[in-house]
């Protein structure tokens, strides 16, 4: 089951109402920024359906290792999107690190 492969996984709710342009940027921001650090791999962005849920989106991703996953948390791009984005517009989160 362990092959060191990590898929992380954000869900959040933002400080924008959902449908409007502010969240559109956000998600589209959070995907070409995260998707284009080189050890990401799968990256997606989710829309939450369930009503047992309180956040209202999630970004998914992989690593091929905890290594891969460092750097990731590590590169500048992911730390200057969460200093300049996540930090200001992010209302609430939950952060989940599988590993399969």
């Amino acid at each position: 089951m362990n092959n060191g492969t990590i898929r992380h996984m954000a869900i959040f709710t933002l400080k924008h109402p959902v449908n409007s342009e502010e969240t559109a940027a956000f998600l589209r921001a959070g995907e070409d920024i995260l998707s284009a650090i080189p050890v990401v791999r799968n990256f997606e962005v989710l829309r939450q359906v369930s009503a047992k849920c309180e956040y209202d989106f999630g970004f998914s991703m992989e690593f091929d290792n905890q290594e891969a996953y460092e750097a990731y948390n590590n590169h500048p791009s992911h730390q200057a999107f969460v200093r300049e984005r996540w930090d200001t517009e992010v209302a609430g989160f939950q952060e989940i690190d599988f590993v399969k």
